[in-house]
C-alpha cells in the first residue's frame, strides 16, 4: 500500500487546477490524478443530469485509488468530491447522501484552493464565466475547505507564484 500523502488541489472553474497539478507532480517527480468528470462529461452524448453526479464521484474516487498505488511522496488530486457538492447544490439545491458521506472521510493531507484570477478559457464543459459566479463558487469552496478543519492554502497570481505558494504550503505540512 502507498504512504503517498494524497494533496487536493480544488477551485472554480478556470482556475488552473489541472496546470499546477501537472506542475507539482513534475516538481515531486509523481503522479497526478485528473478531473474524472471531465472524461465522463466528453463521453456522454445527452447533458448530464443529477443522477450523473453519483456516477462521476465513484469515477474520481477509483481513479485516485488506482493512482495512489503508484504514486511516490504525492499524489495530487485534481478535484474531489467537494466540486461534486457544491455542484450539486448549487444546480439542485441538494447533494446525494452518499457523496456527502464519502466526502466525510475523505483522507487529503491538506488542500490547495486555486483563487479564480487566472483568464476565464471558454471550454463547452464550462458552465459560469461571469466574475460574479466565479467568486461565489470560491467562497463555497473555501467554506467547506474551513469547515473541514484540515490544513489548506489558497493560490494565486501566475503559474509561478501559484507554484511557489503550493510548495511552501507541501513544506509547512511537513508530511514524513
Amino acid at each position: 500500500m502507498s504512504t503517498a500523502a494524497k494533496i487536493l488541489i480544488t477551485g472554480g472553474e478556470s482556475t488552473g487546477k489541472s496546470t499546477l497539478c501537472e506542475q507539482l507532480a513534475q516538481q515531486y517527480k509523481t503522479l497526478w490524478v485528473p478531473e474524472y468528470a471531465r472524461t465522463y462529461l466528453q463521453e456522454l452524448d445527452r447533458p448530464y443530469e443529477e443522477s450523473d453526479l453519483v456516477l462521476i464521484a465513484q469515477g474520481q474516487l477509483s481513479l485516485e485509488q488506482a493512482m495512489h498505488e503508484e504514486a511516490h511522496a504525492y499524489l495530487f488530486c485534481d478535484t474531489g468530491l467537494e466540486v461534486i457538492r457544491v455542484w450539486s447544490e448549487h444546480k439542485y439545491q441538494r447533494c446525494d447522501a452518499w457523496i456527502l458521506d464519502q466526502l466525510a472521510q475523505a483522507d487529503y493531507a491538506g488542500s490547495i484552493l486555486t483563487a479564480p484570477d487566472f483568464a476565464w478559457e471558454p471550454d463547452p464543459l464550462r458552465e459560469h464565466p461571469d466574475p460574479y459566479w466565479r467568486q461565489y463558487f470560491f467562497r463555497c469552496y473555501t467554506d467547506l475547505l474551513s469547515e473541514s478543519g484540515k490544513p489548506f492554502c489558497v493560490v494565486s497570481g501566475s503559474q509561478k507564484e501559484r507554484l511557489q505558494q503550493a510548495i511552501d504550503f507541501l513544506h509547512q505540512l511537513k508530511l514524513p
